[in-house]
């Protein structure tokens, strides 16, 4: 059956991009270092057509992190810098990964402005859907088929997911650095019901993995 995950880095004061986010800086600052643990992996280097890398216990997590993905989710401050307002059209914004994104499937962009597709190369189109985070993860679905949705990022986006019960599976990358400000994952959800059931934990250079399933209230 399908699932509908999340995989997301976070600092060990809970934030998933630090302050002051920016073009120069879309993970604000500080907040690359949130993936030091990936970057030198051989199967981070060849998603992104690099050669060479490292093998190590953060290796199985990550290539599972990226199987079986058939659509994904993620909201505009993941997609574009933030602040924006309408699209502009002669400076259109095509996302941070040049013009083959490392997606290579069909992305739906959660946005109060519209926009048409944008096809990219390798398979990756982005889609942008504005009437609310359910409609985009019913056209990931259908997109999908029998295979799971990710959703992404950022964590505005991950937390409403989270709150509305729509996540099957979340894995937080526990990263040993202390942010200090920036966007948090977990706040405001101790009242929606939503509890965590931990199925795994693997300890990485410099990261802890920490698999969940998420379970609804009563559930």
């Amino acid at each position: 059956m399908s699932k509908v995950r999340c995989h997301i880095a976070i600092s060990l004061d809970g934030y998933v991009a630090g302050p002051r986010q920016s073009e120069e800086e879309p993970l604000g600052e500080g907040g690359e270092h949130l993936h030091d643990w990936a970057i030198p992996l051989a199967a981070w280097r060849e998603l992104h057509d690099m050669e060479g890398g490292a093998v190590s216990a953060s290796t199985a997590v990550f290539e599972e992190t990226i199987d079986n993905i058939g659509a994904a989710v993620m909201g505009r401050g993941m997609f574009g810098p933030v602040g924006r307002g309408p699209w502009a059209d002669d400076e259109p914004w095509n996302g941070w990964w040049g013009e083959n994104p490392p997606y290579h499937c069909p992305v739906f962009i959660v946005t109060h402005h519209p926009r048409a597709t944008v096809e990219m190369e390798g398979g990756t189109a982005f889609h942008f859907v504005t009437d609310g985070i359910e409609s985009a993860l019913a056209q990931a679905k259908e997109a999908a088929g029998d295979k799971d949705v990710m959703v992404w990022g950022g964590g505005q986006t991950v937390r409403q997911y989270l709150a509305a019960g729509l996540l099957d599976v979340l894995e937080l990358h526990v990263v040993p650095i202390l942010l200090g400000g920036g966007s948090r994952l977990l706040d405001d959800l101790g009242g929606t019901g939503v509890r965590l059931e931990q199925v795994r934990a693997v300890e990485g250079d410099g990261v802890a993995h920490l698999k969940y399933l998420v379970r609804p209230s009563g559930g």
